[in-house]
């Protein structure tokens, strides 16, 4: 499949015939292609010489280019996304390869031939499709015998710029992030931070609750073992529920089940702070996560990688992705891990098992399906949903080790999830693209929740007891998504369209209901916590009392435009309708009595609007607006869904783009309105066992963002991430205070070729501020965490051209600390990793 390159800037100019007008000042020339048909028919017309109409060559078309010397796949990819041309190469020809530097006003032909000088490559250029080749060589024999051509293979190019896997880079040259537009990161008008393949190998990061930890603007506020519903992350001071894959979105029922994913088989994932409505169909405040897979290679890859640790800790992972037949247009990947380990809490053990496999087919140069399936099984046992109890009965703070679990032997947790999915993709020309994509996702989660709670004794250890309940659930979920790309020219400029439709539903059949939290006939308390194991008392009898099902739907249209009305301003424009509808039902067999409740929202609109300005050749400044519209599933004290979440979202900033867009900064201040904020009620629960919610009515959230990340010369990459943010009701007092107001995180690696083979090193560290709960414990009184840090080293070491050793240190100066204000859950001690990666 050929690959259409888009670029922000396309400043070109084709040569104009004697006498013909110059452009009018500050206007852009249309584009090459465009500008060709016209002077085509022209020629047509008034009986042009066909040598005057060859010289109207596109490839002729004058353009600014700005290349650093790079990678030679790198280099091709930057250049046709700055000439706006299509690029068609076989991967095996540029492996290995360097390109030089270049620089000036050139014609699109100059520019391919300047950039593959020495390379032993050329370019041929029809159009606006460049096609990457062997330089053809004279044969042995009699001088002036005709020269071979060698056999060209024209495949699709795999060289994306938003894909990151193989770019050694802890940024990415473009995204479809936050407006569907395919966008430098600079050129996007809201908070976009990609986590990339690279930084994380580099750091780790094998969860998505890791990367929640490491993501600049993200928190994650862990009361309880990661697999449970009282882990979740946090962005600008409320909760993230926006999960998408491959930028689809899920459907928010229970967004924690998506805490539990696994980052094997994804090549990047984009978070977008702030509201995020126009891409996702509800416009939560916090942000956005949307993981994208990785896809097949045109060139066979492979790697096999083990993992060792501190508790037991043993991952195996597999990758391999190959061509299928001689040509490569049909080529597969499959992906694989395996964990299991135990932990610095006492009874937890985790299991982890993954498997994904993507096969995909070139039908012709211009349409590209896939299809594919994973599945994702996380299981715990010893599983506990909180942590031990904070305080004593007579008020004082708890004292406990951080390997003290709250769990009762007996309670587990298990989340499967399996996944199929197709697309298919069409390039109509090198402007116009359309995509369509089914998916299923099917849940299959099942928790025994048992965990330690009470305010005990401090001397006889009596007064803790055991919350105990079961929670099954089964939902499917089916997406249907199309959308359409394109450029086009309008009033001599070129602008950008993407639009498209989502038609999302989610259905959870006859599910089991059980008893919550206190059971006839079943002693819930322990007589002394000092001596507790965790056996007793024993899973109480908890038959299901009944069924629930429920059904989400979520239909929704949007479009978003690029308007270029000069070479500095881009003002982007978009819209989404949404059709939202839930129906829950539930059957109690004691009473033979059926509830069902109905909820609906129809014809929504999402407004969203973005202006970004260019001040110089590396810095652009812009600022957004958005509203916010969210259904919410977060209950109240009655057992009544609170009312969707409204309000409006706007974003001022500043970003810069160095060294060829390898090192992006960011600076944003933003103020969120809304109101029905959910706000939970602690040590309440709704008559269904969940936490209880309070709606809150005219809050304002406000902060500011300040992010690099990339490239600081070559070899040296950094990512660090600065955040402040503040939660106020409509009287002014301070809300969600459990959430810290300031975080910072830095991590950075430098590579470091003369030593032996090739080392790379790194480090960083993670700082929040201070956070608080009021009214806790039996005297009411405030719970804090104090501001921390935690530090973390790698390094990485080449022994031979296949084998490669790394080495990771996590919370290397062993802080004590706690991870949330609800309890006295700790977050890990001092533990080492090793690895050992074998690449064939």
């Amino acid at each position: 499949m050929s690959l259409m390159n888009t670029s922000a800037r396309r400043p070109s100019r084709l040569p104009r015939a004697s006498g013909a007008p110059a452009p009018h000042p500050g206007r852009r020339p249309a584009g090459p292609a465009l500008t060709l048909t016209l002077n085509l028919a022209l020629a047509c017309l008034v009986g042009a010489p066909t040598g005057a109409i060859a010289q109207l060559d596109p490839a002729g078309a004058i353009v600014q280019v700005q290349l650093a010397s790079q990678p030679l796949g790198q280099a091709l990819t930057e250049l046709a996304r700055q000439t706006g041309t299509t690029l068609i190469a076989q991967p095996a020809l540029l492996e290995g390869k360097v390109a030089q530097a270049v620089v000036g006003e050139l014609t699109i032909r100059q520019a391919y031939e300047r950039l593959l000088a020495g390379t032993g490559l050329e370019a041929q250029v029809e159009g606006g499709v460049v096609t990457i080749q062997s330089r053809p060589t004279a044969p042995a024999g009699p001088a002036g015998a005709a020269r071979a051509l060698p056999a060209v293979t024209v495949v699709g190019s795999t060289i994306n710029p938003t894909t990151t896997e193989g770019t050694q880079s802890y940024t990415t040259q473009a995204t479809r992030a936050s407006t569907g537009l395919e966008l430098a990161p600079r050129e996007i008008p809201q908070s976009v931070t990609v986590m990339t393949r690279q930084r994380m190998d580099d750091q780790g990061l094998t969860q998505l609750t890791d990367v929640a930890n490491q993501a600049p603007g993200l928190h994650l506020s862990q009361g309880g073992n990661v697999g449970s519903d009282s882990a979740p992350i946090y962005s600008r001071g409320f909760e993230v529920d926006n999960y998408l894959l491959d930028g689809v979105k899920m459907l928010n029922s229970y967004s924690s089940i998506f805490q539990s994913q696994d980052t094997a088989l994804y090549d990047r994932i984009e978070i977008v702070r702030g509201a995020t409505g126009l891409m996702n169909g509800s416009g939560s405040p916090a942000a956005a996560i949307n993981l994208v897979r990785k896809m097949p290679t045109r060139d066979f890859q492979g790697k096999v990688g083990l993992t060792l640790g501190s508790w037991a800790h043993r991952r195996l992972d597999l990758d391999v992705s190959s061509p299928i037949n001689e040509s490569g247009s049909v080529r597969g990947r499959v992906v694989a891990a395996l964990q299991d380990s135990a932990s610095y809490i006492g009874r937890l053990e985790e299991d982890r098992k993954v498997l994904y496999g993507v096969v995909e087919a070139d039908l012709s140069p211009s349409t590209v399906v896939r299809a594919g399936a994973s599945q994702q099984r996380h299981d715990s046992t010893g599983h506990a949903r909180g942590g031990m109890p904070a305080f004593w009965a007579d008020g004082t703070r708890a004292d406990w080790s951080r390997s003290a679990s709250a769990a009762a032997s007996w309670a587990y947790s298990k989340r499967h999830s399996t996944t199929l999915f197709a697309e298919a993709e069409h390039s109509f020309n090198a402007d116009w693209r359309v995509k369509a994509s089914l998916m299923q996702i099917r849940t299959d989660s099942d928790e025994l929740v048992g965990y330690l709670g009470g305010n005990p004794d401090r001397v006889t250890g009596a007064g803790a007891r055991i919350w105990a309940t079961h929670w099954v659930y089964t939902p499917t979920q089916n997406v249907i998504n199309l959308t359409a790309n394109g450029r086009f020219d309008l009033f001599g400029r070129r602008h950008e369209l993407a639009t498209g439709i989502s038609l999302a539903r989610s259905k959870q059949d006859r599910d089991p209901a059980f008893t919550n939290w206190n059971h006839a006939g079943w002693d819930a308390f322990i007589p002394n916590v000092f001596e507790w194991d965790g056996s007793l008392p024993a899973a109480p009898p908890n038959p299901a009392v009944g069924w629930g099902t429920s059904t989400e739907s979520n239909y929704g249209a949007f479009a978003s435009l690029r308007l270029r009305p000069t070479e500095a301003l881009s003002v982007i424009l978009g819209t989404r309708v949404t059709d939202w509808r839930s129906r829950n039902e539930s059957y109690r067999f004691a009473t033979g009595a059926t509830t069902v409740t109905d909820r609906k929202e129809t014809g929504e609109v999402i407004p969203y609007a973005g202006v970004t300005y260019d001040l110089t050749s590396n810095w652009t400044v812009y600022t957004s607006y958005t509203n916010i519209f969210e259904p919410q599933n977060n209950k109240g004290v009655s057992g009544l869904t609170l009312d969707p979440l409204k309000g409006n979202s706007t974003e001022f900033g500043v970003k810069g783009a160095f060294y060829d867009n390898r090192l992006n900064l960011a600076a944003a201040i933003y103020e969120i309105q809304q109101d029905n904020l959910a706000v939970a009620i602690p040590d309440v629960f709704a008559p269904d066992g969940s936490q209880a919610y309070e709606a809150m009515s005219g809050t304002k959230s406000r902060g500011f963002e300040f992010e690099a990340t990339g490239q600081i010369r070559p070899g040296w990459e950094i990512a660090a991430g600065l955040s402040r943010n503040f939660v106020r009701d409509r009287e002014k007092e301070p809300l969600l205070t459990e959430i810290p107001k300031t975080t910072f995180k830095l991590f950075s690696s430098v590579e470091l070729p003369s030593v032996g083979n090739g080392l790379t090193i790194g480090g960083g560290v993670r700082w929040q501020g201070k956070s608080y709960r009021n009214n806790m414990g039996p005297s009411s009184v405030r719970f804090g965490v104090p501001s921390y840090s935690v530090a973390e080293l790698m390094a990485r070491y080449r022994l031979n051209r296949s084998m490669t050793a790394s080495l990771h240190l996590f919370n290397a100066l062993d802080k004590v600390y706690l991870t949330a204000v609800s309890n006295s859950y700790y977050g890990a001690p001092r533990y080492v990793r090793a690895g050992l990666e074998v690449t064939f």
